[in-house]
């Protein structure tokens, strides 16, 4: 493939549509699930900035081509280039991802992000900052990163620490899987509009050329629906998920559910012993505490603490379980990652404490937010 060729197909990975005072961005990697490459943070972020100083754009609504929104970031790039010694283009891919995560969640003007599919860790990170949020019947939202060997990170630790209870803790550390209507139940979505309806709200949104919150909402309310949680949800039964995702350890978590599962049966409870029990125990032991110091800070700080620790993950100093989380289930697929250490009681404090240090490498800096001014009181209070 020729230079110019090549640099066509970046370009077509995000597309714009200028409708009115609106501007229709869609993710396109379909046959990637839309997983975000480095060209298309790098897009978004250029694209974002410049909306946001252009008086003629009152609303960007952004939008996934195929049956996914983002399955995530691309994580498999990153790990190639760490594999072939290159590890500054992590370090700069985590940089520009969550400076764009700051950006959207900081935002003045009104992002409206249409999950109409899979919505995934750096896909959640570019739809959960933002001020709308419409979930579908065809909505499958997960954080799975502890099966990887990362965290969920993007921000997450300031979203999930924020979502009813503890299901935030229950969802990032299990990496369970939640519909549309559990979405608009914990409040990951704002709104649940039936497929079918979106072309006519997509219509309302660009005709009504405005960017006042009140006029938005009413318009995605006209077309929105109430669904129904089905039976076994396990948001139904938050007061389990709070009286075991509470406990200060993965350990007691895990005493907690064993408990629980003795005295009745559910299938969302046995999957979540399953899962805290295959998953990274580093993993699992940087995000319970990620999550938890979210609780007491602005998203800013969560992301200033979670660049610290993704670029720890990156140089694999305590725990290579990123490279080997990779491998088990992106590149071999054989879904039996032999984690290192190997069991939750091996990992010291100190191990878990090293991650949320700053990196001693030269030329490595903590995480510059840019300079936020005349934001709207919702984006205020996220500070």
């Amino acid at each position: 493939m020729d230079r110019s060729s090549s640099s066509n197909v970046e370009s077509n990975q995000v597309l714009v549509e200028e409708n009115c005072h609106a501007r229709i961005v869609l993710l396109n990697r379909p046959k990637q699930l839309n997983a975000l490459s480095f060209q298309m943070i790098s897009r978004l972020l250029e694209l974002f900035l410049a909306y946001e100083k252009d008086p003629n754009v009152k609303l960007i609504i952004l939008k996934g081509n195929g049956r996914a929104f983002s399955a995530g970031g691309d994580v498999s790039a990153v790990v190639r280039g760490l594999v072939q010694g290159n590890w500054e283009f992590g370090a700069t891919y985590f940089w520009k991802e969550y400076i764009l995560n700051f950006l959207m969640a900081t935002y003045s003007k009104p992002q409206v992000s249409v999950l109409n599919g899979i919505v995934m860790g750096g896909g959640a990170g570019v739809s959960v900052h933002g001020r709308f949020r419409i979930a579908t019947e065809n909505s499958i939202f997960a954080m799975p990163e502890t099966a990887l060997g990362l965290f969920p990170d993007v921000g997450a630790s300031y979203f999930l620490a924020r979502l009813p209870g503890f299901f935030g803790e229950y969802i990032g550390l299990t990496g369970a899987r939640l519909d549309g209507a559990e979405m608009l139940a914990c409040g990951l979505a704002t709104h649940f509009v039936s497929s079918g309806r979106l072309p006519f709200m997509e219509e309302a949104l660009c005709k009504a050329n405005s960017s006042d919150l009140a006029t938005i909402s009413a318009i995605i309310d006209k077309l929105s629906e109430q669904p129904n949680l089905k039976e076994n949800s396990p948001y139904r039964q938050l007061d389990i998920i709070n009286e075991c995702f509470s406990r200060r350890t993965i350990e007691e978590i895990i005493s907690a559910l064993e408990s629980a599962a003795a005295k009745q049966k559910n299938d969302w409870i046995s999957s979540a012993i399953k899962s805290l029990k295959t998953g990274s125990p580093t993993s699992l032991k940087i995000s319970l505490r990620s999550i938890r110091e979210g609780r007491l800070q602005g998203v800013g700080q969560c992301l200033v603490r979670e660049y610290r620790m993704v670029c720890k993950v990156m140089l694999g100093q305590v725990s290579k379980d990123f490279f080997e989380g990779c491998r088990a289930i992106l590149w071999d697929k054989d879904r039996n990652p032999k984690w290192e250490p190997s069991k939750l009681e091996l990992l010291k404090d100190a191990m878990v404490d090293h991650y949320f240090t700053k990196v001693d490498r030269e030329g490595w800096e903590d995480l510059k937010l840019p300079t936020r001014s005349n934001l709207p009181v919702h984006a205020i209070a996220k500070l």
